[in-house]
């Protein structure tokens, strides 16, 4: 598959990423623990069909040593028993916060409690930044047919 659009080549969306990254640079500092980032990253990538970004955020949870069994279970986290109850707060508020659309209202008033309970408020802070921030990853990369499959980790940063 070739992508629609060199986004690399691109004045427009070279100063585009350029600025997202730096966003992402400041969530990658936070206190949200590192784990946790590459769940929500992977698992919003899933449910929005980016396979560029879930190519990229399966290797670098590799790299960073997270084991095969968690990441071949991040889809199916609520019936999994190897993620802690602060990741799986993470996920679920990654799913109602990618599924925004779905839910008049949007995320549930428990949906947040639940996380309110794991997180303080700049990790909360972080978390909601990092779930935004996929999604416009995620929507850059499916909208450009971005493809996925050849990411090595290291390779952006």
């Amino acid at each position: 598959m070739d992508a629609r659009l060199n986004v690399f080549g691109s004045p427009t969306a070279g100063k585009f990423l350029k600025h997202i990254v730096s966003a992402g640079q400041v969530v990658s500092d936070s206190g949200l623990p590192a784990a946790t980032q590459e769940l929500v990253k992977i698992r919003a990538s899933q449910i929005n069909g980016c396979g560029a970004c879930t190519d990229m955020h399966t290797k670098e949870a590799v790299a960073a040593g997270e084991s095969a069994v968690r990441l071949s279970l991040v889809a199916v986290w609520r019936e999994a028993t190897v993620f802690t109850e602060a990741e799986r707060a993470a996920l679920e508020l990654t799913e109602e916060g990618t599924r925004i659309a779905d839910a008049a209202g949007g995320v549930p008033d428990g949906v947040w409690a639940n996380a309110a309970k794991h997180y303080d408020e700049e990790q909360l802070a972080s978390l909601v930044s990092l779930i935004a921030l996929i999604n416009a990853f995620n929507r850059l990369n499916v909208i450009t047919r971005q493809p996925a499959g050849d990411y090595r980790p290291g390779q952006l940063g």
